[in-house]
């Protein structure tokens, strides 16, 4: 789930609302349901995978409608993408039913193939059997998107693809790494957390990617977790679009065993940007790397409540401790 951004989108036919959801989720879905959100505070929108069985509906049915109510939602759009009729109308009567005892009114409900979009709201007998062909690879919301910058990728997998390390890059990396173990000592951490800092500000302040020897001395630093939190403390809400492009590049040029944490801080980046779809992926990453990585739980938490980036601040202090007090020599 991820905040809307500021891109202003006026949907008047069921193409616009195909095309609405590409924009806002980055990617074209499949097997999913998508959900677009209005009148309340804030705007979010919501993506989740279709349920495996019956018995998952009310899961599925409860994860988006959950958020909605909790954000006090007045108004939403669903799209079920899936060529399996049977299964869009279950997902739509649950859905139907958690709206109505919310009092959230459902603007437009479409089921979408790829191919051919259905009205499951309203609609006549014949659109609801045979369905209307649709293409919106050249609609003016994904033209506007793309003159942005904002890309729209083909699937969820092609979006988590452009995260795949790239093998040369990863090897240069590991051959830079340095020789032993993390910095010990409140001196040497604190001289190490200031250079980490200085290196992710000024890479993010430039648009520039730093060189293999740099790149490997970051990432092992970030092992250590105050050094972590210390390139955490970083990711503001200016910035944080700056912050996504350093640490993607990072995270594809990482070996596996350091991966934790700059995916993690890629997924932080990414909520904070208001790239909901792209934080998911990269705590995918966390997870094959260290399925217990602590931090990771706490960010998929607030993308799963839909918390907006602006609502919360991480409690961060990451020289405590290391800094000899006020008037007294280190």
């Amino acid at each position: 789930m991820t905040p809307t951004e500021p891109m202003t989108m006026v949907a008047r036919c069921p193409e616009d609302v195909l095309a609405m959801v590409c924009v806002t989720l980055g990617f074209d879905p499949d097997e999913s349901v998508a959900m677009l959100t209005f009148g309340g505070p804030r705007a979010f929108q919501a993506r989740v995978d279709l349920p495996r069985c019956r018995a998952e509906l009310p899961e599925t049915v409860e994860s988006l409608l959950g958020p909605a109510t909790a954000h006090r939602v007045r108004q939403v759009v669903f799209v079920v993408y899936t060529d399996d009729e049977v299964l869009a109308r279950q997902v739509w009567r649950g859905l139907r039913e958690r709206c109505r005892q919310a009092a959230i009114s459902v603007v437009e409900a479409l089921r979408a193939d790829g191919r051919r979009w259905y009205p499951l709201l309203r609609g006549d007998r014949l659109i609801r059997e045979i369905g209307v062909a649709y293409d919106v690879t050249a609609h003016p919301f994904l033209v506007d998107a793309v003159l942005r910058g904002r890309v729209t990728h083909a699937s969820r997998d092609a979006l988590d693809a452009t995260l795949d390390p790239h093998p040369g890059r990863v090897a240069a990396v590991e051959a830079a790494l340095p020789a032993g173990g993390p910095p010990t000592g409140p001196a040497a951490l604190l001289a190490e957390g200031d250079w980490v800092r200085s290196t992710v500000r000024g890479h993010v302040v430039e648009d520039s990617r730093p060189g293999d020897h740099a790149a490997a001395r970051l990432l092992s630093a970030l092992r250590t977790p105050r050094l972590r939190d210390a390139a955490w403390d970083l990711v503001a809400g200016d910035a944080a679009a700056a912050h996504v492009e350093l640490w993607s590049d990072l995270v594809r040029r990482c070996p596996r065993e350091l991966l934790a944490a700059p995916a993690f801080l890629l997924g932080w980046s990414a909520w904070r940007a208001g790239h909901g779809a792209l934080a998911w992926c990269a705590l995918d990453r966390v997870a094959d790397a260290d399925p217990g990585y602590p931090p990771a739980a706490e960010l998929a938490l607030l993308l799963t409540h839909a918390v907006p980036p602006d609502a919360w601040e991480p409690d961060l202090d990451w020289a405590d401790g290391l800094r000899p007090p006020r008037g007294r020599p280190a």
